[in-house]
């Protein structure tokens, strides 16, 4: 069963993504259409449809009036589907896409033009991915900026559950198309997601050569309702009932998401994804985040590797947004916790549980006067341009710095109450705040205290630790739900501007004078 959801713009049934010389028994997948972006080499771009069972189907390719590829295969009998893998084709174009299925000497044609080959990236997430480009800060300039940008195309899912896996989208906010004020700027948390276009800009700026943009999101939603039941399984997650939580606004049903939103794409051939989510878990399987994130990422890869016939790449690239900052009532730490578990609790990323991963800190982008609330800071095009530098590294294999300063050393110093931390960077520390806490214990009873900075080098830094009369038991930082103002955050480094990220590392067995190493 399909469960529409609040569509918002115009809906597309599905038979039009075919044209208009289709008929009901022959067409193109949802997402195949006019102006698309299909994955560049070295993979191959999928081409798929319905059509009658049996029936011959031949896909060619073709550049201005000459046919420079040709694909046949058939109807299959069961799905009535069919599909094929185009060979590896450099970035460029534009090309034609024409497919004709001959049956009983009756043949169909249908036609899609203006294709490029270039990469494709899928962007899903909750309500701060799902912003538009009008509700970010500079707005009005950023919309007029599309001239230079054609070759990014865009495409927007509608928000529909289904509680079945369904094969194919139901329904289409935004067909591809050429960014336009008008569709990057649609309405309010409707389309075209603000930071999946921000990024796919910044990502032609460097490489110039077409970039495919798909956004698939939805506000108040839970991880829960985008994960297969197989990976919420693995997870130990019981998958009936609804979800509860102050913090959930959207659809709360295990996997109706995924089933509708993400599944019906898992034939395409894709670069990489992004992801924006974690808010809605603040309150609901918040200690389970740091299985069911690592889970998903991981079924969504197989799941798009076995759909596009492995052109997608088994381990795709999967880059993710560390929770941003929020103005709440109470002081717990359950934003804290659930930035920890993003990194699978290692702090950092790509790590051994998620390889082939890359994340932007966003915890010193707060936004106390956004008009959608604090929970949506308006700053994206940091945001994706922190996300960009991840993919140019994890996905490109760019040298280049894309985090933050990491712990990698530690040395307790007991005969002069310091705590000495070594960085994988260089520092730079523009405010000295009680940033940093370390947990000291006795009587069987813990309490976090500040952990002032003493002295700093280079790379390195020293924290007075005096404070603790008993045991030190562990060492935070950035561990609060609003750590920092605006771009304020203690720890950077110099040259990117990157903050340091928030870490966690237990020291009960740390003896004076002793070391240890934090990131591997």
């Amino acid at each position: 069963m399909v469960v529409p959801g609040f569509v918002f713009g115009l809906v597309l049934p599905l038979i039009l993504a075919a044209g208009t010389n289709a008929d009901v028994g022959f067409r193109f997948a949802s997402y195949i259409n006019n102006y698309m972006v299909l994955q560049k080499e070295p993979a191959g771009a999928v081409i798929w449809g319905y059509g009658i069972s049996g029936a011959t189907v031949t896909v060619t390719l073709y550049q201005q009036q000459e046919a420079i590829m040709k694909k046949v295969t058939s109807v299959k009998a069961r799905s009535h589907s069919w599909m094929v893998v185009l060979d590896p084709m450099k970035p460029g174009g534009p090309y034609k896409v024409m497919a004709q299925q001959t049956f009983r000497r009756k043949n169909i044609t249908l036609r899609v033009h203006d294709v490029l080959f270039g990469d494709v990236w899928l962007c899903s997430g909750q309500s701060n991915m799902q912003m538009t480009v009008s509700q970010v800060f500079n707005a009005t300039k950023e919309l007029a900026n599309t001239a230079a940008y054609q070759s990014v195309r865009i495409f927007s899912v509608s928000l529909i559950q289904a509680e079945q896996e369904l094969e194919d989208l139901a329904q289409v906010d935004l067909q591809w198309a050429k960014p336009t004020s008008e569709n990057l700027g649609h309405g309010i948390f409707t389309y075209m997601s603000a930071v999946c276009w921000l990024f796919g800009r910044y990502l032609y700026d460097t490489l110039q050569y077409p970039i495919g943009l798909i956004s698939s999101s939805w506000a108040g939603t839970p991880i829960e309702a985008w994960s297969s039941g197989r990976s919420l399984r693995a997870c130990g997650v019981l998958t009936r009932g609804l979800i509860q939580s102050d913090f959930v606004t959207g659809p709360s049903k295990y996997s109706v998401l995924w089933n509708a939103m993400i599944h019906p794409l898992h034939n395409m051939t894709l670069k990489g994804v992004i992801w924006y989510q974690g808010e809605s878990n603040v309150n609901f399987n918040r200690d389970l985040y740091n299985c069911t994130f690592p889970a998903l990422i991981e079924d969504w890869r197989q799941t798009f590797h076995r759909g596009s016939q492995g052109q997608t790449e088994r381990f795709f690239p999967f880059g993710f947004v560390q929770l941003s900052s929020y103005l709440s009532a109470t002081s717990d730490d359950t934003f804290p916790q659930i930035r920890w578990h993003q990194t699978a609790d290692f702090g950092y990323v790509p790590n051994a549980r998620m390889p082939s991963t890359f994340m932007a800190v966003a915890m010193d982008l707060c936004d106390r006067k956004s008009p959608f609330g604090s929970i949506h800071p308006r700053d994206k095009q940091t945001v994706a341009y922190r996300l960009h530098l991840g993919a140019r590294a994890v996905a490109y294999g760019e040298k280049l710095i894309f985090q933050g300063p990491l712990p990698e050393n530690m040395e307790l110093l007991a005969d002069k109450g310091l705590l000495n931390l070594t960085y994988s960077l260089e520092i730079q520390v523009q405010r000295q705040h009680n940033i940093f806490e370390i947990s000291c214990c006795s009587d069987h009873q813990c309490k976090w205290l500040p952990a002032p900075l003493d002295t700093v080098s280079a790379q390195s830094l020293a924290l007075n630790v005096r404070s603790c009369r008993g045991t030190l038991a562990a060492l935070r930082y950035a561990w609060a739900t609003w750590p920092c103002e605006y771009k304020q955050c203690p720890l950077y480094h110099p040259g990117s501007a990157l903050p340091a990220p928030p870490f966690m590392a237990f020291l009960t067995d740390l003896r004076p004078g002793a070391h240890r190493r934090l990131a591997e």
